[in-house]
């Protein structure tokens, strides 16, 4: 009997013969129910073709093939789920090569399936800024000449051509930012939430950039706009802080894109959206790699990889003392105290995610691929270790306040805090007595400027009205971090290298982390204190058995210790 193909309703194909009798088939007759099939392949029971044995056998068979084959496919994109986070500074994608060689050191690691964090490029952030405050007074006519915006275009126009990528990928971005320029002319001012929203530019185009050079050398790569996938800030502009409604808000749209069509994320740094005004906001100086702690914590990765441009976390800035070596192991409160006080290595909140996640923090050169960097995590043996790095912070105001009235007074240190707070001023640094208080000012209130003389001004004016003040500036804090189980043999260290030097120690504070002392002392000498308390910490290799020397009933050592000058 001559059979004829027809296409049921249901979409799947059978075999018919002209002069049978219909029979309604269901799907529980032929077991595909169990089979979990598509719906597409389902046979309802208005399907009323008499269906020959073989090719209902084969559609059955060819269900079963592709759901096996879909399983597999799904446990494999299933299996390749995002293992680390990789983030970039802008050192590291300042120019097309440094691209070309980041996309290679990211290649180089076949194992990894990396969400990619990146900075702008090179200087950008800077330039941005630079461009918004000369908009403020150049004039509308004349916001098109700005210097810098001309650097932020021939730098990304450049790129695109190197990397031999499609030019539409920046164009648009830079004809928008060139009229923001032009905006910020007209209205004569530059608000916090507009500098934001500015300087957002720079990792938007970079992630752009590279996003499309991945794709042209055949990796599937998607960008992402961090305020887009989740990223929900405070409203502090300049500054936002995260909210826990952006960890699920990630992990879902990370992914579901993911299991959906798997690529990789290439997602901007330093950037959020603000919770209640839907604006662009950022992180402060350095949030991209709060970025990436952040996306490590809401993703539960195996590893946030943060490269720089150093080998690592090292005992001192390399700029004020070029002997200074790469820190093999950190704690996350080690870590965070390094960043607060001014190492510049990393962001001050951005080990928050990494430490509530319990998430190693790798610290690599970019550079320099093949040095082993810095690892930080929950613990580490400290036994061995006195001090673990040197800090300096710069250009700080210290406050000397002191009141008889202090002296048994309920409430005096209250009064003076919230002095501070309303003025919406950080303080680092205290120390307290009976009848006074010490204590210095963040000299970076908006990360974009320094505290200003007026705010300064304001705040002894408050501060007279309940206790005697004495401002001094130019001053430095130096930070030692490292086992403050240790804290005496520090500081009879620290002490005896800077009264070799004739430099008065002005005040001395233990943090409550137990991982940093911190001394004050004149600015034009900070940095002849960190190169002299370096070599004597570091270099001269008697620190181990200071630990395990032999000490008399009062506590004193044995030997007289030597100190190199």
């Amino acid at each position: 009997m001559a059979a004829a193909r027809v296409r049921c309703h249901c979409n799947a194909l059978f075999t018919s013969h002209r002069n049978s009798s219909t029979l309604p088939i269901s799907p529980t007759r032929v077991g595909f129910t169990a089979l979990k099939c598509p719906r597409k392949f389902l046979l309802s029971s208005s399907c009323t073709r008499n269906v020959s044995g073989s090719c209902l056998k084969g559609t059955v068979r060819a269900v079963m093939e592709e759901e096996k084959t879909g399983a597999i496919k799904e446990r494999e994109v299933e299996e390749k789920r995002f293992t680390c986070v990789m983030k970039f500074g802008g050192s590291s994608v300042a120019t097309a090569e440094r691209m070309r060689e980041v996309a290679d050191l990211i290649l180089a690691f076949p194992e990894e399936s990396p969400v990619i964090v990146l900075s702008a490029m090179g200087k950008t952030t800077n330039n941005l800024l630079l461009a918004g405050e000369k908009a403020v007074s150049c004039g509308v006519s004349n916001a098109s000449e700005i210097e810098e915006l001309s650097v932020i275009k021939e730098l990304h126009l450049r790129t695109v051509k190197e990397l031999k990528i499609d030019p539409s990928v920046v164009t648009s971005f830079l004809e928008e930012l060139e009229q923001l320029l032009k905006g910020i002319a007209m209205m004569k001012e530059l608000t916090l939430r507009t500098r934001d929203y500015l300087v957002s530019f720079g990792e938007c185009l970079s992630t752009r950039i590279f996003a499309a050079y991945l794709n042209k050398i055949g990796v599937k790569a998607r960008q992402y706009d961090a305020f887009e996938i989740g990223f929900i800030t405070t409203d502090d502009f300049t500054n936002g802080d995260i909210l826990e409604a952006t960890y699920p808000a990630v992990a879902k749209r990370l992914y579901d894109d993911w299991m959906h069509d798997p690529a990789v994320p290439i997602i901007t740094g330093f950037l959020g959206k603000g919770w209640k005004t839907g604006a662009v906001t950022t992180l402060g100086r350095g949030g991209s790699d709060l970025t990436a702690t952040t996306i490590g914590k809401a993703l539960g990765l195996q590893e946030i990889q943060v490269w720089k441009d150093v080998d690592g976390v090292l005992t001192c800035d390399p700029t004020i003392y070029k002997r200074a070596t790469p820190v093999p192991f950190l704690t996350f409160d080690e870590a965070a105290e390094l960043a607060y006080f001014g190492a510049q290595v990393l962001h001050p909140q951005s080990m928050r995610p990494a430490r509530e996640g319990e998430i190693p923090v790798r610290v690599k050169n970019s550079y320099n691929p093949k040095a082993p960097g810095t690892i930080i995590t929950k613990t580490r043996d400290m036994t061995k270790t006195v001090l673990t790095s040197i800090v300096l912070k710069r250009n700080v105001t210290m406050l000397d306040i002191a009141s008889t009235r202090m002296l048994g007074q309920v409430g005096f240190l209250a009064k003076v805090f919230s002095i501070f707070e309303d003025l919406e001023i950080s303080v680092d640094v205290v120390a307290t007595s009976e009848v006074s208080l010490s204590l210095t000012l963040d000299p970076s209130k908006l990360w974009s400027r320094e505290l200003i003389q007026q705010e300064l001004d304001h705040v002894v004016e408050e501060l007279e009205k309940i206790a005697v003040v004495n401002l001094s500036k130019g001053r430095a804090i130096i930070s030692l971090i490292g086992n403050v189980q240790h804290s005496s043999l520090i500081l009879e260290r620290a002490f005896h290298v800077l009264w070799t030097k004739g430099i008065n120690v002005q005040m001395i504070s233990q943090g409550a982390s137990k991982v940093n002392i911190s001394l004050i002392v004149n600015d034009d000498e900070a940095e002849g204190c960190v190169e002299a308390l370096h070599k004597s910490f570091f270099e001269s290799g008697d620190l181990s058995e200071l630990l395990i020397q032999p000490r008399l009933g009062n506590g004193s050592p044995v030997r007289t210790m030597q100190v190199d000058n």
